[in-house]
């Protein structure tokens, strides 16, 4: 018997990469999963690769969140104990950037957290718990050079899963804040040149992210860093900001170099 049986879990972007990963592994240890995808095809693949239920739609829009949450709770048999936000858009660009692109990012990558915790939070407080797991990306407890909007809004993530863990942890409420540097997926092949410099070098399978997630809830940790170099990297920035400054600049132009 798994560590998740008779638990139900919900995966947004879990078509493929890190949702269908985290799907597979929650659903190897027991769980009941809910596979949410804006492309319906990928949610079928995944849920019947994990024995899972199909929830094709935006987990973003407003509208569509809680009629998505309603759905599984219903077809699943009961409240949902752990949420993973995973879904994500890595826009790039800086001030330039469209106002479009900005939105967009806002919207996946932040919004959808908090529209997600407006429906869960109440519910997971009046049955006495519930979990919820941010894909945030070590952009959040960094940044990410030639991405504004995508460093900006994971930062953003990174603050909101924070403010769960500081406003419910003692009623039963966890939040984790998942912060990979490169992973093998289609958003990494998406960055180009800057991807190949700066992350693919030192990415991973969705496979290893999935399984940190995994022992990073069983420890309770908040932060969950499937690269562990990351840690070092987040103590230098805070400790000393100016020096870390001037080495993600020297980055900054290996990648304007191209090299």
């Amino acid at each position: 018997m798994g560590a998740y049986q008779d638990r139900r879990v919900f995966v947004t972007g879990a078509g493929r990469g890190i949702g269908a990963a985290l799907a597979r592994r929650f659903a190897a240890e027991g769980a009941a999963v809910a596979v949410n995808d804006l492309d319906a095809d990928a949610a079928q693949r995944t849920a019947k690769e994990s024995g899972g239920l199909a929830l094709p739609g935006d987990a973003a829009a407003p509208d569509e969140v809680a009629a998505l949450i309603d759905r599984a709770e219903h077809d699943l048999g009961g409240g949902i104990d752990v949420y993973c936000a995973n879904a994500g858009v890595g826009t790039g660009g800086g001030p330039e950037a469209p106002e479009a692109d900005w939105a967009l990012a806002w919207e996946v990558n932040v919004m959808a957290h908090v529209r997600a915790a407006r429906v869960l939070v109440p519910r997971w407080l009046e049955r006495g718990g519930g979990r919820f797991v941010a894909t945030v990306s070590a952009a959040g407890l960094l940044t990410m050079v030639g991405a504004a909007p995508y460093s900006v809004t994971k930062h953003a993530a990174l603050a909101h899963a924070e403010w769960l863990s500081v406003t419910y942890r003692h009623r039963g409420i966890a939040a984790h804040a998942v912060c990979p540097q490169g992973v093998r997926t289609d958003m990494l092949a998406a960055t180009g040149q800057t991807g190949q410099i700066v992350l693919a070098p030192g990415a991973i399978e969705p496979e290893r992210v999935a399984d940190a997630v995994l022992d990073g809830i069983a420890a309770e940790r908040f932060l969950i860093l499937p690269h562990p170099e990351v840690a070092g990297y987040y103590t230098a920035r805070a400790t000393d900001p100016d020096a870390w400054l001037a080495g993600m600049n020297k980055l900054q132009r290996k990648v304007e170099d191209g090299r």
